[in-house]
Formats: structure tokens, C-alpha cells, sequence
């Protein structure tokens, strides 16, 4: 059977002897250095949950000036388009003045030399009904 003596109290001491050395030289050491490991682990943690929120926040902002960059984009190429169309109705009202005065200048021109040559055949007219006249009648007139 089991007998309590001495050696009972001196296996109890050397394992508590044991327990204090192993406590001090092993596993407060390795609590630490777990606690440190934990606190670095949060710190990174909130680190990564900031960098994000900043990565969202960017990225929103990336999104609005896209799309105020579109919009102006579009803005400004209507006004173009708008103002294109515009100098385009110029340009024809120009073209059909220019093309206007020509063709009003060359009326004049064709009446200038339909007048001129009336007035030269209204002279030559006495001449060509006397030669006429005298082929006709065979005779001089």
C-alpha cells in the first residue's frame, strides 16, 4: 500500500521546485511572446481594415471623376458637335450668297451680250434686208 513519509513532502516540493523553474525559464517566455504576437496580429488587423476603407474611399473617388470626366467629355463634344453644325450653316449660307451673286453676275453677263447683240444686229438688220431685198428682186434697191 502506499505509505505517506518524508520523500512524499520532498516529491511534492521538487514539483513545485519544477513548476516554478519551467514557469520562469519556458512558458512566461512563450505567454509573451504569444501576447506580442496577439497585440502585432490586432495592429496589423487594424491596419488592413484601414488601408481598405482608404482603398474603398479611393476607388469611389476614382468612379466620381470618371464620371464627371465622362460627363464633361460629353458636354464638351456637343458643344463641338453643336458649334460644328453651326459653322456648317454658315459655310452653306456663304456658299449659297457666293453661288447667288455668280449666277446673278453671269444673268448680267448673258443679258449684257444679248443686249449687245441686238444692238449689233439691229444695226446689221438695214444691211441684211437690202442684200436680201436685192437677191430677192435681183436688182439693186
Amino acid at each position: 500500500m502506499l505509505e505517506i513519509d518524508y520523500t512524499l513532502f520532498i516529491q511534492i516540493a521538487n514539483f513545485l521546485f519544477l513548476l516554478i523553474v519551467l514557469n520562469i525559464i519556458l512558458y512566461r517566455p512563450i505567454r509573451n511572446i504569444l501576447r506580442q504576437r496577439g497585440t502585432e496580429m490586432e495592429s496589423i488587423e487594424h491596419k488592413i481594415a484601414e488601408l481598405e476603407d482608404r482603398a474603398a474611399d479611393h476607388s469611389y473617388e476614382l468612379e466620381e471623376s470618371m464620371a464627371r470626366a465622362r460627363r464633361e467629355g460629353s458636354e464638351q463634344k456637343e458643344g463641338l458637335r453643336h458649334d460644328g453644325l453651326e459653322e456648317e450653316k454658315g459655310m452653306m449660307r456663304e456658299a449659297a450668297g457666293k453661288a447667288g451673286d455668280k449666277i446673278e453676275q453671269a444673268r448680267k453677263e448673258i443679258e449684257q451680250k444679248l443686249a449687245a447683240a441686238r444692238r449689233s444686229l439691229e444695226s446689221e438688220v438695214d444691211v441684211f434686208s437690202r442684200q436680201l431685198a436685192e437677191k430677192i428682186l435681183g436688182r439693186s434697191v
